[in-house]
């Protein structure tokens, strides 16, 4: 069968490096002479931001799909929270005691992976934010059982390194925090959240969105740590308000362990479709 990323045409790259070696001249020397796919201010202009997107886009679908990644197991969770080994420096006391679910993710991961070789690492592959804290858990729990792990890393003011244990072939970086959301999602076998700030939420939000509007099929929604949530979030009164539905607190499950945490997402019985809109 043809391979039909094949073209008998002139391959880019080839004229990228051609162009690079011409003479120097003024017109050589103009920016409107190089190649548009080649420029890079021309590519950073605000006119191009439907360009980048795509790009964002197509970039991390096409090196997944390279790799052969099928599913994956998403971990959103705070990257303050300390490895229980460093939790003497913690800012709060409560961070010190949230140490534990670092330990939580790290195990969670492992066994994860460990299902992951069964497949060959096409499904069931660990997917963090590719920070510090729950997501270096999750891609060295993911390292230390043999297996891959993904990181969707973001590039933010004040700039942090991917942690060490993201598979680098697997290590992708993001302008756009509404791509890098896709990208945990479009895959995603199961999310699974554990304590965390803004940023947590806002994924946890907008996974439980898509999913409560069926713009998501459901998958296990798992939140590590029932006294964290509870205490950070008022669930019951959201569904006494009216403002989401009783069913809506279905979509989601507390737990509180690792091997919790697998034996759901082992015996998950997809939901049926649902009986009402639901409220939002």
């Amino acid at each position: 069968m043809r391979d039909h990323r094949h073209s008998r045409l002139r391959d880019a790259r080839e004229d990228k490096i051609a162009a690079g070696e011409l003479p120097s001249s003024a017109q050589t020397a103009s920016s409107t002479y190089r190649l548009a796919f080649a420029d890079e201010d021309f590519l950073c202009r605000d006119e191009l931001r439907p360009v980048r997107l795509q790009l964002e886009l197509l970039k991390p679908e096409l090196l997944l799909e390279e790799h052969g990644v099928d599913s994956t197991v998403v971990l959103f969770g705070g990257a303050r929270i300390p490895s229980p080994a460093n939790k003497d420096i913690a800012r709060t006391q409560t961070l010190a005691d949230l140490s534990e679910y670092y330990d939580e993710a790290r195990a969670f991961a492992r066994l994860m992976t460990e299902k992951s070789l069964e497949t060959g690492s096409r499904e069931f592959v660990v997917a963090t934010g590719g920070g510090p804290g729950v997501m270096e858990a999750g891609n060295l729990g993911a390292k230390e059982a043999g297996g891959v792990s993904i990181g969707l890393s973001i590039v933010l003011p004040h700039e942090q390194m991917p942690n060490a244990y993201v598979t680098p072939e697997l290590s992708f970086n993001f302008h756009y925090f509404a791509i890098r959301k896709m990208h945990f999602l479009m895959r995603a076998r199961a999310i699974c959240v554990f304590p965390g700030g803004f940023g947590t939420m806002d994924e946890m939000f907008e996974s439980l969105t898509l999913i409560q509007t069926g713009r998501m099929e459901r998958v296990p929604f798992l939140l590590f740590g029932r006294a964290f949530w509870e205490k950070i979030i008022n669930w019951e009164a959201l569904a006494d308000a009216g403002t989401i539905s009783d069913q809506d607190l279905d979509l989601f499950r507390f737990v509180e362990t690792a091997s919790e945490a697998v034996h759901i997402i082992e015996n998950w019985d997809p939901a049926p479709p649902r009986s009402e809109i639901p409220g939002r």
